[in-house]
């Protein structure tokens, strides 16, 4: 009575919380609290305390699982064991030592974020919110402990009611197998789909929104006009934006001391046809109808998920290139570009197919010394798709003259194999390609002027900084070392990020979450002053000089 008494808990609820907390492994909970310190170290992009709270909670429950593993492997190998005393030694050292380094590393995370913070030219933090970020760590993990067991009770009861008609081997199998296509089910089926659902929804909602700003425009050859082929609300909220903004003829002209034309944009929402090759045809006669091939330069662009297409990728090129230019784009989706990614796939490559289809099939048709030169252009699972959208043996004989891809996902095939095919020497995060006449990358310094490299007729250029966790994430570095962390290592990444096994996955798995929340010019978020440098290297403009360019620069840094 005395010691409920002094617990000032109920004996039955007591004594639940007591067999509980006696349930857990010793090793597992030495080796899920390593894990947990180790989620504190840096990445490479500045977290809050909720998102590492999430990150360190998986980590504990990861570390917790491997140390579980590797007491059972112990015990199935038949290894010595220590005496009682001696094991209950160890465990207190062992505990002594994990709960020591748990608190140093907790202590010293929001250091460990301000190494990040100030490389990118943030505020550092005072703190890292040690007890909350600790509370909700352990609450995950207890959660994920919880459902854990769920499963492994459900495979017991399955394997034992299969015991009934099976031998048991093959019904703990076909029980296990059961139990995990009932998990899957659940959370692809009930959980992972009413998500999508609501964010589908949410999605299509705002790219429906009129923004009461925006007019359609007066001008009879600009998209969404009264003359244009494709109507003004259904383009889409980042189709009217894109169509809208940008500089003008007298923006350009004034910048440079003399006249410049009106760049021309055309775009074709999601709802303007239903199928992606509908809306390249549509693209393409539209394209015609504002005399786009009239220009000496013509720019296929492939829009991230939510049909969105980066303002400093765009304004700046048409700067460059005296706004005798036109660009084209067709939407394939109003997700956000991970989503995208996850849910519809095809889409984004579908819809790039057909546009570059459309588009180089009638511009191969033109005299080739009267037709624009041709460049592709995408930014994130833009590039990506933008990528895939033309297979470079197939235009060997009739070339266009160059793409600029920015930020582009890892799992980009083209971009993989160039990156593993490097030069020998240089860095995983800044390769060199053979000799660098059709392919270069650059990042935030300008690395596109090569010694000794002379361009071929097509240019190639890959943005990318080595912060940036939607190019840079492998999830190979669950159990290897990625090649980017080797040295040297770009300037954007903190000397203080280490690799370790299973975290250091999950850390750049959260960090792809926050890609966008970087200043600009690190992470996902590509600054005008690095477009202008590439797009300089792949569309060699005529007349600009380097006051031009410096120029240029300090005008979008302002804005």
């Amino acid at each position: 009575m005395e010691h409920v008494q002094q617990t000032d808990l109920p004996r039955p609820v007591y004594r639940h919380i007591s067999t509980f907390l006696r349930s857990f492994s010793t090793s597992g909970l030495l080796v899920g609290i390593l894990f947990f310190a180790v989620s504190l170290t840096p990445s490479l992009i500045p977290r809050p305390y909720l998102i590492q709270a999430v990150i360190s909670g998986f980590s504990l429950a990861a570390g917790y699982a491997a140390g579980v593993s590797l007491r059972w492997l112990w015990s199935f190998f038949e290894l010595p064991e220590p005496t009682v005393r001696r094991a209950r030694t160890l465990k207190i050292a062992a505990a002594i030592v994990s709960i020591a380094a748990a608190a140093v590393f907790l202590w010293q995370a929001a250091h460990w974020q301000n190494t990040v913070r100030h490389i990118m030219g943030l505020e550092p933090i005072e703190s890292a919110e040690p007890v909350k970020l600790g509370l909700i760590a352990v609450l995950m993990f207890i959660a994920l402990v919880l459902l854990a067991r769920l499963f492994r009770l459900t495979f017991r009861v399955l394997s034992r009611w299969l015991q009934y008609f099976l031998t048991r081997p093959i019904a703990n199998a076909l029980g296990g197998l059961v139990a995990l296509a009932l998990f899957w089910s659940a959370a692809n089926g009930v959980i992972f789909k009413f998500a999508l659902r609501a964010a589908d929804s949410s999605f299509q909602q705002l790219d429906a929104l009129m923004d009461p700003e925006i007019a359609p425009p007066a001008d009879l050859a600009r998209t969404g006009s009264g003359a244009s082929l494709v109507h003004w609300d259904e383009l889409g909220r980042q189709g009217r934006q894109f169509i809208a903004s940008g500089p003008t003829g007298a923006d350009i002209g004034a910048f440079f001391g003399a006249a410049a034309p009106d760049p021309v944009r055309v775009y074709v929402g999601l709802n303007s046809a239903e199928t992606a090759r509908e809306r390249a045809k549509l693209a393409l006669e539209e394209l015609k109808r504002a005399g786009g091939f009239e220009r000496k330069s013509l720019i296929v662009v492939v829009p991230t998920g939510t049909g969105w297409i980066d303002p400093e990728a765009l304004d700046t090129v048409e700067y460059l290139l005296h706004g005798d230019v036109a660009s084209v784009a067709v939407q394939y989706s109003y997700l956000t570009s991970w989503l995208s990614l996850l849910v519809e796939p095809g889409y984004g490559a579908d819809a790039a197919d057909a546009l570059f289809d459309a588009v180089y099939g009638y511009w191969t048709t033109l005299p080739r010394d009267r037709r624009p030169k041709l460049y592709l252009h995408g930014l994130s699972l833009g590039a990506m798709n933008s990528q895939g959208s033309v297979d470079l043996f197939d235009v060997i004989s009739d070339p266009f003259q160059g793409a600029l891809w920015s930020g582009p996902p890892f799992p980009s095939a083209l971009w993989r194999s160039v990156t593993a095919d490097r030069v020998a020497g240089s860095s995983a995060w800044l390769p060199r390609y053979r000799d660098s006449s059709a392919i270069r990358f650059t990042s935030q310094e300008n690395a596109l002027d090569i010694p000794g490299a002379h361009w071929g007729a097509m240019r190639i250029v890959y943005l990318q900084y080595a912060s940036d966790p939607v190019t840079f994430f492998d999830p190979h570095s669950f159990y290897r070392e990625p090649d980017w962390m080797k040295p040297p290592r770009g300037p954007d990444v903190s000397p203080a990020l280490n690799w370790f096994p299973v975290v250091t996955g999950l850390q750049l798995l959260a960090d792809m979450a926050l890609a966008t929340t970087s200043p600009m010019g690190y992470g996902h978020v590509y600054a005008p002053e690095h477009y202008i440098d590439a797009w300089m290297a792949v569309t060699d403009p005529q007349g600009i000089t380097a006051e031009d360019v410096t120029r240029l620069k300090a005008r979008f840094s302002v804005r």
